[in-house]
């Protein structure tokens, strides 16, 4: 008897961890234009918990997999950008509609040469600088990747902060364990790539990693990347600099 009220409860209890256990649905929408209700073509969506991404179609719709309360993260040229959550009623409908704001952006002035060029070859040679940041490349990938300097003490702002607790890159790789693991998958889904290899704006890594953009720049800079990486490399690029950041902040946290 007692045998039959434990099987019982075991199997109640399975039950119950399947409602409970979020599982991965296939989840659709519809992306529109806010002011003229017309759908959206090449939208680009994120499942920021999962890191995969998708796009939308001529028509406008989408398909991504996602759990409840997993968040999508939606970008757009042109467009404000949109967070949602997936709900229970999402799923349940099959569908979602949802809209995308246009910026409203006024250009006063644009600046085209940076370096104040003359038109003569001999003087201008003289004005442009001469950048001497090593770069690498990496398989599949067009562009090359900056490595920081080249010096025997290349690393040093790194094994500073492994070794020096109050500092940024000791509370920032030492607390987001989950975050940063998030890199190897941006590496693994060629949507989320070919996004942020158009992308300078730093947003989606931002919101990936869990971070302000501003901190970016100084997590970059105490890895030893020069000024001028990390003003014009893409987002990919950003993320892949970080990722060897990270690499190296580990190695030497477990020498520590």
């Amino acid at each position: 008897m007692q045998y039959r009220y434990f099987l019982l409860f075991f199997c109640f209890f399975l039950g119950v961890s399947a409602q409970t256990t979020p599982t991965d649905r296939l989840v659709k929408g519809t992306i529109v234009n806010s002011a003229s209700t017309l759908p959206v073509a090449n939208v680009n969506i994120i499942n920021i918990n999962k890191v995969k991404g998708t796009q939308t179609n001529t028509k406008g719709e989408f398909e991504i997999n996602a759990s409840v309360n997993d968040t999508l993260h939606i970008t757009m040229i042109g467009f404000q950008s949109l967070r949602v959550r997936v709900t229970n009623d999402w799923i349940k409908t099959g569908t979602a509609r949802l809209e995308l704001t246009e910026k409203a952006i006024a250009l006063e002035e644009v600046v085209i040469r940076k370096y104040k060029l003359t038109g003569y070859l001999e003087v201008d040679t003289k004005l442009i600088p001469i950048a001497e940041n090593y770069r690498y490349s990496i398989s599949g990938l067009p562009q090359a990747y900056e490595a920081g300097e080249s010096s025997p003490n290349a690393f040093t702002r790194v094994v500073n902060s492994v070794f020096n607790p109050a500092d940024m890159l000791y509370n920032f790789f030492g607390k987001k364990p989950k975050e940063l693991r998030k890199l190897r998958e941006m590496k693994k889904d060629d949507t989320v790539k070919n996004l942020l290899e158009t992308k300078y704006d730093r947003e989606t890594i931002a919101i990936l990693l869990g971070i302000d953009k501003k901190d970016i720049a100084e997590i970059l800079s105490r890895c030893s990347y020069s000024e001028a990486f990390i003003e014009t490399a893409n987002d990919l690029q950003i993320m892949e600099a970080i990722s060897q950041c990270y690499e190296q902040y580990k190695v030497l946290s477990k020498s520590k």
